[in-house]
């Protein structure tokens, strides 16, 4: 018989919305700052950051599932194995990934037919649209140095009827991968640039003032947009959110 966890620790953000979201959040008991539950959910204490934990409450907490995601919690997943704890880490990149992880979580935790709703409408609230015309986007996650989308955010950047400007870089799964350079964005002509610094504020009036970057299209026409961490960088369900967001701003373009 599978036993199934009953004191969760999610680190990440889009594993716990998504334990709420089908119905097991009574057996979360602590989950990352960067998540902010609904107010209709029970708060639960807040252990983590990102790349920091307090590893001590963790363990106080006596998990017998911890839930991380990338390479970036790596080392945390690998010092709460080295206290014994049972930790699942999950890499999603891309779209198909992130159903995939959401559907692996459903099963663990034992609440797959309420999640195989929420995953039909993951899948349709996603569904790419078409448009005659398909501005060119520039994603930036990251200002210092500029970090191009990750895989999911150029997806549904075409998705919404765009076009990425830098599809080869999107597969890259690290993030200094996808460092780009000031000029190579210019050259790329964005005409809608969407950004999210990771959870920090967009500072527009930053991005018009970098050098040569008055001229661009994007930046004349006022089209520089700011999507939520929450809604853009978090690899489930509120991808939905982020996505809606984009296509309301390359309808308004067109």
């Amino acid at each position: 018989m599978n036993r199934i966890p009953q004191r969760i620790v999610c680190l990440s953000a889009e594993a716990a919305d998504w334990l709420w979201r089908i119905g097991a959040w009574e057996r979360v008991v602590g989950v990352t700052a960067f998540f902010n539950p609904p107010p209709a959910a029970p708060p639960k204490p807040r252990v983590s950051g990102f790349s920091s934990a307090n590893l001590e409450q963790i363990v106080q907490l006596r998990p017998d599932l911890v839930i991380t995601f990338s390479d970036v919690q790596a080392k945390l997943a690998s010092e709460l194995m080295q206290r014994g704890l049972s930790v699942l880490a999950t890499n999603q990149r891309t779209l198909a990934e992130v159903e995939n992880t959401l559907a692996l979580l459903a099963r663990i935790v034992d609440c797959e037919p309420a999640a195989e709703q929420l995953l039909a409408e993951f899948r349709e609230q996603l569904a790419p649209v078409s448009r005659p015309v398909r501005p060119r986007v520039y994603f930036e996650e990251w200002n210092d140095p500029l970090i191009s989308g990750i895989g999911w955010v150029g997806e549904l950047i075409e998705r919404a009827g765009g076009e990425d400007v830098f599809p080869e870089l999107r597969n890259r799964r690290a993030a200094m991968e996808r460092v780009v350079l000031p000029a190579q964005v210019c050259a790329t002509r964005p005409e809608i640039i969407f950004a999210s610094w990771c959870g920090k504020p967009l500072r527009t009036a930053e991005i018009a003032a970098r050098p040569g970057w008055e001229n661009l299209a994007a930046v004349r026409s006022g089209r520089v947009h700011e999507i939520a961490g929450k809604d853009i960088l978090q690899p489930g369900y509120r991808l939905i959110h982020g996505f809606r967001q984009m296509k309301q701003h390359l309808e308004a373009a067109a």
